[in-house]
């Protein structure tokens, strides 16, 4: 009988130097996943560096929402504010591919249409959007915009705080859930980022919060935190009860949750 072919293992580099600038690789390779950016770097990609990426889900974040935070800045120049808000929108959507109001609506549907584990798992992977989805997107958006646009001074803080959390969120339901299927697109999570890569999107987080404190107010921060926390388990409990686990689309859905509940939370704060 033939002996069972294990898959490849990665050659771990040698040296600090090598080290670090691979860590960097597996960084950039975060980002990646999360937008459509285009960086001429051999990622050297496999499940095993993927899924180790995911620790830096919290940085790509940071990055994804400074850029949406310029566009804003720079909209409200020259428009008002609730127009830029919605410009800083579309250039997120852009960046991001809609990858995460993509996974919003699926799991809205999902969840909204689907009444066993089987057929919510089957609403979430059609390719097509129902009322659910349409409705919930539609909230979703309208209240990001309007929040963003209500903030003043605070937004472009705000805003580069409700990305870097919101993915830390997402990091958070990848370690304590199962995932749900027995394949997809978030398959490789399930070997997880490892406890050095967690502990360091946790210390991101934690930079985040503290900037917020600072940029903000210390009331804002903690109202973020609570509003993260709230989304977070509300979502999780759902998903427990609904599909035992998590999907790609969940975690989309999670993070435009999150973002929302962060801006609103500060909003009420202010």
């Amino acid at each position: 009988m033939d002996a069972q072919q294990e898959p490849p293992r990665e050659e771990k580099p040698a040296g600090p130097a090598a080290r670090m600038a691979d860590e960097a690789l597996t960084a950039v390779l975060g980002l990646q996943f999360l937008t459509r950016l285009t960086i001429p770097i051999d990622t050297r990609y496999s499940t095993g560096r993927m899924a180790r990426a995911m620790g830096y889900l919290p940085l790509a974040g940071l990055v994804i929402g400074a850029a949406i935070a310029l566009v804003y800045w720079l909209a409200a120049l020259i428009l008002p504010p609730l127009v830029a808000a919605f410009l800083a929108l579309a250039s997120g959507v852009r960046l991001t591919g809609s990858l995460h109001e993509d996974g919003l609506a699926d799991v809205a549907d999902g969840l909204g249409g689907g009444t066993t584990r089987e057929r919510a798992l089957e609403i979430m992977r059609d390719s097509r959007i129902g009322s659910y989805g349409v409705i919930t997107l539609v909230i979703v958006v309208g209240l990001k915009a309007a929040s963003i646009g209500a903030l003043g001074p605070a937004a472009v803080a705000t805003i580069v705080a409700a990305h870097g959390i919101s993915r830390l969120s997402v990091l958070a339901m990848m370690v304590r859930l199962p995932y749900a299927r027995k394949e997809g697109a978030a398959a490789f999570a399930g070997t997880g980022p490892g406890p050095t890569r967690v502990a360091i999107a946790v210390l991101t987080g934690a930079a985040t919060f503290l900037g917020l404190a600072i940029l903000v107010s210390p009331l804002a921060a903690l109202a973020t935190a609570l509003a993260a926390a709230a989304v977070y388990f509300w979502l999780e409990r759902m998903l427990k009860r609904r599909i035992d686990g998590y999907t790609g689309d969940a975690l989309g859905g999670l993070q435009q949750l999150t973002e929302t509940a962060i801006l609103l939370a500060v909003l009420a704060c202010l």
